[in-house]
Parts: C-alpha cells; structure tokens; sequence
C-alpha cells in the first residue's frame, strides 16, 4: 500500500533520466526520489526489446520492492518495450502508478505544432519501434523520424559540446530540416543535455519539446489526483543509484541534479549483475 511519503522511483537506461528527476524536483520540491541508472548496459538503443524488458523489470522490481509510491519510466526505448506489461505488473496488481515519456510528449508536441510537421528523434529502438509516429499519426500530424544512435554515447560520455558533436547534429537532423518540421521531439532523455546543438542546427523557428519536461508535468497531474503530494512535515533523502559507478556518471550527476546531488556514500559501487540488489551510490538529507 502506497502512502505520501514514499518516494518516486526512477529508472533509466544511464545518466539521462535525471533530467527527468530534476524536472519533477523542480515541479514538487518536497518530493523523495529514488533513483536508478542502469550504466552497465547503457545505451538501450541497440539492443533487442526482449533484453531492454528484462532489465527494466529486474531494476523497477528492485524499486518497488524498496517502496516507492509511483515509478517514472524515464527512457523512451524502455517506455516502448515495457509500458504494457510495467503497468499490469506493477498499476493493476500492486497500485503504484507507472508514468513514461512518450504519450506526454505526443501531447505536448500536438499542441504546439503549427504547421502540423512534427519530427521526432531517438535511439534506433525507439524510432524503429514506431510508437512515436503511431501516436502522432492518429494526432492528425505528419511525421518525420530519425535515429541518432550516437547521441547517447557522446551524452554519457559527457561531451554535450564541440565540432564532432554539431557535426553529428547535422548529419542526423538534416532529414528533419527538409521536410520542414515546426517541432521536435527529443526523444530520449538523455537529448536536453544535447538542446544547444540540436537547437542551433534546427534553427530558431522549430520548437523543441522536452520529453524529460513533459514527464514532469504528468508525474505532477498523476501525484495530485491521486493525493499523493508528499506533505511537508519531514526531512528529505534523495537516493542516486547505478548499476556500474562510472566518474561520467558523478559528474553529469552533479552538474544535472546541482545542489541536490553532493557528497557520494559508497565510493566502490561493483559492476554488479541487476539480479543482485542495486547499490546506492548517493544519498543527500535536505
């Protein structure tokens, strides 16, 4: 039985995710969030759905059975391979809502559209899953995907600037600039922390809809119809977990989370397998 104060658990495939934490702390500042980085298998993007399922159930398995009052599925490749099954194992039978990113960015990109030229990128798994363009299909909207496998790899590796990064943007955005697209879905949560580039590349006249944003607002809709807003009347411990310690890890940690991630508990995390428990890597009392 879920209660307020339990925390949000998160999940994601790597560093990117905490864009969406930062977003919901920065919506419900009084909310606990727990939070899991599955570094030793980052980037999701390549791998067969049957695998990105398997390590999403073991990580949210492993949240749950921790307590957490809902769980954030922040990586579009794992939203596409496990929303169903996430929602029936862990909404239906044990009451914890499941909130993902892309139906809120469907949402969102639908409304700010212009021309009705959406684009959307990701990793291969998302675009190839083809979850994106049904959704905005049905919207009315014309779609443009394109998958940009390396964006992941430069993002977790930290280098979110420089000439082979725009070098990149162009090669992968070009698709989108030619068919005229007015917005732009960044597609996996790792690609705010690439919005400088992408936008320069993309112009000035193309929106950019977060889906890290755009989950946030959802977690906070959900949090307040269901009364679960956390109450005010007790101190606040934020837990950052990965399942291999990487310094990229602590470092885009730190410069994401800001003053919310400072000080690390357990200084030798081991590349442990997700069928052992995942080990906490930083804990903050606010």
């Amino acid at each position: 039985m879920v209660n307020n104060y339990d925390p949000i658990g998160i999940f994601d495939s790597g560093v990117g995710g905490l864009t969406v934490a930062r977003t919901i702390l920065d919506f419900l500042p009084r909310e606990q969030i727990h939070y899991v980085g599955d570094t030793a298998h980052t980037p999701y993007g390549d791998k067969p759905q049957k695998i990105v399922r398997d390590y999403s159930l073991q990580i949210m398995d492993s949240l749950v059975d921790n307590g957490v009052k809902m769980l954030v599925i922040a990586c579009n490749t794992a939203s596409c391979a496990v929303l169903d099954e996430a929602r029936e194992r862990y909404s239906l039978r044990r009451g914890i809502p499941v909130v993902e990113v892309i139906v809120p960015a469907v949402e969102q990109a639908a409304a700010r559209t212009r021309n009705g030229k959406v684009g959307v990128i990701g990793t291969t798994g998302t675009v190839n899953s083809g979850l994106y363009q049904r959704k905005l299909t049905e919207k009315g909207l014309t779609v443009t995907a394109a998958a940009c496998p390396d964006f992941v790899p430069l993002a977790e590796a930290g280098q979110t600037t420089g000439t082979e990064l725009l070098s990149k943007c162009e090669e992968y955005l070009s698709p989108l600039k030619d068919a005229g697209v007015d917005t732009l879905i960044l597609g996996c949560t790792h690609y705010p922390l690439l919005a400088g580039p992408i936008s320069y590349v993309m112009g000035p006249n193309v929106n950019l809809v977060s889906s890290s944003h755009a989950c946030a607002r959802q977690v906070y809709s959900e949090l307040t119809n269901r009364s679960l807003i956390r109450p005010n009347d007790r101190p606040l411990t934020h837990r950052f977990a990965c399942t291999r310690r990487t310094s990229n890890f602590d470092h885009l940690a730190r410069r994401i989370m800001g003053g919310d991630f400072n000080g690390i508990v357990d200084q030798d995390t081991p590349h442990s397998p997700l069928t052992t428990p995942i080990p906490i890597v930083k804990k903050v009392e606010a």
